[in-house]
């Protein structure tokens, strides 16, 4: 696959996830400004429950579409009716079980707000196939429509629905709606529609690669979320509030980037399976490059947010502050962990991919039941701690099947890291002069640019010479 087309695809699809991230941003910044802590918590609440569920809207079979090298329309609509019938069942399940996990809770308002968000599990069924055609035929302009529009209807939505009073109900209407016209418009936009056919060898053949797939994101997905029934359960929704908001501002910033190399990633290193040394040189050149990029973001968002908080959220979210500085240098990261499953996954390895994330569970639950009993704070420390560990875990299979070591990942990483963290240290001066928090924080960009910018350039770092050469090269398209 050529590089030209790569870059597109990973421009259309890094904007697409840029611009729905800075409306949904700007709408949770708006919500959290008129609606009260409480409020999250309650969506927070019920969200530990939706993601698990949402994890059986793929079954696995997404991710196996993608990767088979000959998937066909019969292929496709197997999945389809699979999926749909899955969901089906999984929302029935949410229904019945809503008054159950109100109990849970002791908080019988949630009954309602459980039935209602959860359709959203219908109509990712619905969307799903279509999200792996897009991705499997690399036509990730259709996700910058179909995104953008369902995000920016949801926000007029929701900070309408806020704004007259309607609480809670703001943010699920806000959910829901987001979901139901980002599906339409993909189904508008993309041609492919399910045929009347079905094979269940087909099905029981994407299965047998799906299935640990499923497995290794239910596992990640019940684990990511136990943090936030624990803490609702144990201490109280607003605690839980602060969590959520804290792991919020860097999530939006992380997940806009790996989502963007990650879907763009899986199936370039696929049509290159066979390709060994070719898999290892995208697999580096994405470490570094997406380290490079996401670094000095998560460094700066930790040491300005204080004033970004305070300007932003309001005083009454400062709480949040110390789960946000611990998130931003666990989400930093995360660019080892995607290029090195995104290889596994590529090769077909999806059994070693399973016992990868078993491995890491095992870890990250022997470190959250240890402080679970010392509060929230705690809790989040050991997530960073696990973070840390399951990247030497992830990157152990590839020393053998790629010759990458961990080592040889730290060497490329390292560049990035250091003069991050040296800019954030520098940044973080300018709150010494006491100015109003606005002036504070557009110094402190701009010091943080002109440092992170200027040393990239004098030391001749490789991630940013390469981003120059690519960026000269998609500007000549």
């Amino acid at each position: 696959m050529k590089t030209q087309s790569v870059l597109k695809n990973f421009f259309w699809r890094f904007a697409e996830r840029s611009g729905a991230q800075l409306v949904t941003f700007v709408v949770s910044i708006v919500l959290a400004r008129i609606l009260i802590p409480e409020d999250y918590g309650q969506i927070a609440l019920i969200t530990v429950f939706t993601s698990i569920m949402q994890v059986f809207v793929d079954s696995g079979l997404g991710t196996a579409l993608i990767q088979k090298k000959d998937a066909t329309d019969l292929d496709f609509s197997s999945v389809f009716f699979f999926n749909l019938i899955v969901c089906l069942i999984l929302y029935i399940l949410m229904y019945l079980c809503a008054p159950l996990i109100a109990e849970f809770y002791k908080d019988s308002s949630l009954v309602p707000i459980i039935r209602i968000l959860s359709l959203t599990i219908i109509i990712s069924g619905v969307k799903g196939i279509q999200q792996a055609y897009v991705a499997r035929f690399m036509l990730f302009k259709r996700f910058f429509f179909s995104t953008l529009g369902g995000t920016v209807f949801s926000a007029f939505l929701g900070i309408g629905m806020a704004y007259a009073g309607f609480g809670v109900w703001a943010i699920v209407f806000q959910q829901l709606s987001n979901t139901t016209i980002d599906t339409l418009i993909l189904w508008l936009t993309v041609k492919w529609r399910p045929k009347k056919m079905f094979s269940w060898k087909r099905l029981k053949g994407l299965l047998s690669f799906g299935w640990k797939m499923l497995i290794s994101s239910l596992l990640d997905t019940t684990y990511t979320n136990i943090r936030g029934l624990i803490i609702g359960k144990m201490y109280s929704p607003i605690d839980l509030a602060y969590y959520n908001q804290g792991e919020k501002f860097p999530s939006v910033i992380a997940s806009n980037i790996n989502t963007s190399i990650d879907s763009v990633l899986l199936p370039t290193m696929s049509s290159a399976q066979d390709n060994r040394a070719r898999i290892k040189a995208m697999t580096s050149r994405s470490i570094k490059t997406s380290t490079y990029i996401m670094a000095p973001l998560m460094m700066g968002l930790a040491f300005c947010s204080e004033p970004i908080v305070h300007l932003i959220l309001t005083d009454k979210w400062l709480p949040c502050l110390p789960f946000l500085r611990v998130f931003c240098v666990t989400y930093m990261f995360y660019p080892i962990h995607t290029a090195n499953l995104n290889a596994i996954k590529a090769m077909g390895r999806s059994d070693l991919f399973l016992k990868l994330e078993i491995l890491k569970k095992i870890v990250g639950m022997g470190l959250l039941i240890a402080t679970m009993w010392f509060g929230a704070m705690a809790m989040t420390y050991s997530l960073l701690i696990s973070c840390v560990l399951s990247q030497i875990i992830n990157s152990w299979p590839n020393k053998k099947l790629l010759n990458y070591s961990y080592k040889e990942q730290l060497r490329d990483i390292l560049p990035s890291i250091t003069l991050s963290i040296f800019m954030g240290l520098i940044v973080s001066l300018v709150s010494i002069f006491h100015l109003p928090s606005l002036i504070t924080l557009i110094m402190q960009i701009a010091v943080g640019i002109i440092i992170y910018i200027g040393a990239s350039k004098v030391l001749r770092l490789d991630a940013y010479e390469y981003l120059i050469s690519m960026i000269g090269s998609l500007l000549k398209v």
